[in-house]
């Protein structure tokens, strides 16, 4: 029988809120020697996903997209909209403000094979575990996954 998340998933993860101070984030993910951390609201429900790639932006900064003249107009090379998105990053105090929307989520049944796939494919780290009223019960990252590999061939 093919292993589910729920059998290698990390159990009841850490999570931060949306207001939670960005160095008390990076401060949990440093001691804790974790990638990523999933965002709540008040409720307790999944809003986003805070990891090392969104800090990133605070080291690095940001520059502004390259641009050409001509005819007196302004021409974009790359979306200005993706230099405002990440200039908020980058200046960002709260973890709301850097996190990553809109994250990818699991249910515990999945199998790890549904679960790989959507890592693969949708090139993410880690994949929040939610029970059936959309609370954070678990996550599952690539480690996950590898040692249940590594586990299947003993």
């Amino acid at each position: 029988m093919p292993k589910t998340v729920a059998d290698v998933m990390s159990r009841d993860p850490i999570v931060v809120r949306v207001e939670t101070q960005l160095n008390e984030a990076i401060q949990i993910l440093a001691e804790r020697h974790i990638s990523g951390l999933p965002v709540v609201d008040d409720v307790g429900k999944l809003v986003g996903i805070i990891s090392e790639t969104d800090l990133m932006w605070q080291e690095t900064g940001v520059t502004p997209p390259a641009y050409i003249m001509f005819l007196d107009s302004v021409i974009y090379l790359k979306n200005p909209a993706t230099y405002e998105r990440d200039l908020h990053k980058a200046l960002g105090q709260t973890v709301g403000e850097v996190m990553s929307k809109n994250p990818i989520a699991i249910s515990p049944d999945k199998t790890l094979r549904e679960a790989a796939t959507i890592m693969h494919d949708r090139s993410v780290h880690r994949l929040p575990v939610l029970d059936d009223t959309d609370q954070v019960i678990g996550i599952l990252t690539r480690g996950d996954i590898i040692r249940a590999m590594a586990a299947s061939q003993d």
